[in-house]
């Protein structure tokens, strides 16, 4: 997946956070409402997760060397997963903290009330927009998966981040909205309290997931079931059908790493195996673009290896005597 898209989403979101916490602080320092200062707390979270994301793809940029031959694709990955961190430190445990605070001591808005009313009136309509644009650049890539389905397979991460983030800001400012809304109602600044809890809780939630998805990211994904079936297909129009097995690890969200073993025939020339190698990774590459990595070891097809003893003929599509089990269906 090409980074514009991303990179569009992270830069619509930066703006609209370092406005709207500007002005949330602002609120806050005239009513000392809690919510108001736990939603620009989160409001700067954010604006600093989307700065380390584009820091991310930057590093990502970076060639190759000796000591990183495989290059730099996967610091996107890890500056993810600090967004993560982050937002579950700086945004979710400092929410929690103000709300314990207030319900300690829970203190009415007794100045410029209208002042939050018109901060977060204000601040849903900015992340709305916000929001449309990483829903816009996200339908562009997410096909027929539903949202769920996009944020849990993306191995970009850029834009789920941007979604979750956005989602996370708009349900905030709702919850924020809520306690002002009951404590200038009321009197009572039990309901900034609670408000301000909601906050936490929502931002921790969004953190353990983005935790748990980047962190799948970190360890290698696979290539999704459609590229690894078009990686098979292209084996097969080489004359390379018979695949042993195939492993697939994303190194980055743009490129992939594709090993295979695969069968050919024990009467064909050193010449023809380089010539069916060479056709199999051109047409890896053309249906599956991110495929930047590809080695293909050749093996005897699998009769060949039955006469020498090197599977049981029982078990005919067992991986050879010796060899550690695939994390894949073996191919027929």
């Amino acid at each position: 997946m090409s980074t514009d898209g991303g990179t569009k989403a992270i830069v619509a979101a930066l703006s609209a956070n370092l406005g709207i916490g500007v002005t949330k602080f602002a609120a806050w320092a005239l009513t000392g409402a809690s919510s108001m200062l736990a939603e620009a707390i989160h409001s700067m979270a954010d604006s600093g997760n989307q700065v380390l994301l584009l820091v991310g793809g930057r590093q990502a940029r970076k060639e190759a060397t000796p000591e990183h031959p495989f290059g730099y694709g996967r610091s996107r990955y890890y500056y993810a997963f600090l967004v993560a961190v982050v937002l579950f430190t700086l945004g979710g445990l400092f929410a929690l903290y103000e709300a314990w605070h207030k319900f300690q001591h829970p203190e009415p808005i007794v100045s410029w009330h209208w002042v939050p009313v018109v901060v977060l009136v204000t601040a849903i309509g900015l992340e709305i927009l916000s929001f449309r644009t990483a829903i816009r650049e996200s339908n562009k890539v997410r096909g027929n998966a539903g949202w769920l389905a996009f944020i849990r397979k993306s191995r970009s991460p850029e834009l789920p981040v941007i979604l979750l983030e956005d989602f996370g800001a708009l349900v905030g400012l709702v919850f924020a909205l809520f306690g002002v809304s009951m404590t200038l109602a009321t009197g009572s600044g039990l309901w900034d309290a609670a408000g301000t809890a909601m906050i936490g809780v929502l931002l921790v939630v969004i953190a353990f997931v983005l935790a748990r998805e980047t962190k799948s990211m970190l360890l290698g994904e696979s290539a999704t079931p459609e590229h690894v079936a078009a990686i098979r297909s292209a084996f097969l129009d080489a004359g390379l059908g018979d695949v042993i097995h195939l492993r697939t690890m994303h190194l980055g969200p743009d490129d992939v790493l594709v090993a295979a073993k695969v069968g050919v025939d024990s009467g064909a020339t050193m010449e023809d195996i380089a010539a069916q190698v060479d056709d199999a990774e051109r047409r890896i590459r053309t249906a599956v673009p991110a495929a930047s990595i590809i080695f293909i070891e050749p093996d005897l097809r699998r009769a060949a290896r039955v006469r020498a003893g090197e599977i049981d003929p029982q078990h005919p599509a067992a991986e050879p005597i010796g060899t550690a089990p695939t994390n894949e269906e073996p191919h027929p």
